[in-house]
């Protein structure tokens, strides 16, 4: 096995080029030398760089993984919320197996503790069990040490064979849609941070959806059949997009003015509006591609979730993944305006 190329020792990387030289290139030799990284049950199916790793067992089914850590002053600012936190430890996990489609199964919790504090671990396990019984998601191990606040996640579901939603299946020319409202978590981050102003209602209004999100678990199932890609929005819309479109060798139009937000969110200045929307994290709405004939059936979806489905682009011819963004006429709008909106969150930077 060739082991992956390495950079010289104090090279700044991105957590993006962290995982491809490090992780990725390796995982892909191991494949590449096994052919079959596999037992007589299981076969790697799907492995790095996707919302879960897929195994093929040798039923029907194909299990979904995927595994999200969450650091106190990275994830969250210091002194959090307990119940809030155990949501969203789990959200973020839920989210993955949406974007793939995915039914949740179970998942372990490995958890680092800088106190036994007992308050804390009744409101975090409250919250934790409480979305875990919704998605009848079962705790089936983990581990737990003193250090720095920390919980990471290892989430497993399944999904039919061939029915797994990938980042490499769009297509050229399909639609681009985004669920829900993208940018209030951001916006919320942001007023907290004091990089920006709003009024005490309207952070209330958003706080939820940065402490509390919403794992499209159901939207996943239904995409099964008329998605042709998906992905989750953690590190912003467009970043996250382009990570789909890099899969799938393509490019994208999209219309800016289009990218569904709140009516929290639209009272805020121009630039405060799309920065939160275009590249705002924590959103952990569904990005997806579908053919066009597929838009009706997508509508009766929209409609039988009670969740807007938002059509904001299409895809187009690209070696790099490029999006341009357009204004409501079809113009383009200024590169030089709209560079820090193409920018995702990154843990390195």
């Amino acid at each position: 096995m060739t082991a992956p190329a390495k950079l010289p020792l104090g090279s700044s990387l991105s957590e993006f080029a962290l995982i491809e030289s490090y992780f990725k290139q390796g995982a892909l030799a191991m494949a590449q030398t096994a052919r079959v990284a596999t037992n007589e049950l299981t076969t790697i199916a799907l492995g790095i760089g996707d919302d879960c790793a897929l195994l093929q067992t040798n039923g029907s089914e194909i299990l979904a993984i995927s595994t999200d850590m969450l650091l106190e002053g990275r994830h969250f600012l210091p002194g959090a919320n307990a119940q809030w936190l155990g949501h969203k430890a789990l959200a973020v996990n839920l989210s993955d197996l949406a974007a793939m489609g995915a039914k949740p199964l179970a998942f372990t919790l490995a958890l680092a503790l800088p106190a036994s504090d007992t308050v804390w671990l009744n409101n975090f396990s409250t919250g934790l069990f409480q979305l875990a019984t919704q998605f009848n998601c079962h705790l089936i191990g983990g581990d737990t040490t003193s250090g720095p606040l920390t919980m990471s996640i290892t989430i497993i579901g399944s999904v039919g064979n061939h029915q797994a939603l990938r980042r490499a299946g769009a297509k050229l020319g399909d639609d681009i849609w985004v669920s829900g409202c993208v940018g209030d978590a951001r916006l919320a981050l942001g007023a907290l941070r004091k990089e920006w102003s709003i009024s005490d209602l309207a952070l209330a209004e958003v706080l939820p959806r940065m402490h509390l999100p919403t794992p499209r678990i159901d939207l996943g199932l239904g995409l099964r059949s008329l998605a042709s890609a998906a992905i989750d929005i953690s590190d912003g819309l467009l970043g996250d997009l382009r990570h789909l479109l890099r899969a799938s060798h393509l490019g994208a139009v999209l219309e800016l003015a289009a990218l569904p937000i709140s009516a929290t969110l639209a009272n805020q200045p121009e630039i405060i509006r799309w920065q939160c929307a275009a590249a705002g994290g924590d959103d952990y709405e569904l990005c997806f591609t579908a053919a066009a004939e597929k838009r009706d059936q997508i509508t009766v979806l929209s409609q039988t979730l009670s969740l807007p489905l938002t059509r904001i682009g299409y895809t187009t011819i690209s070696t790099e993944a490029k999006i341009e963004l357009i204004d409501s006429q079809g113009q383009a709008l200024d590169a030089n305006k709209t560079a820090n909106l193409l920018r995702s969150f990154d843990h390195f930077d």
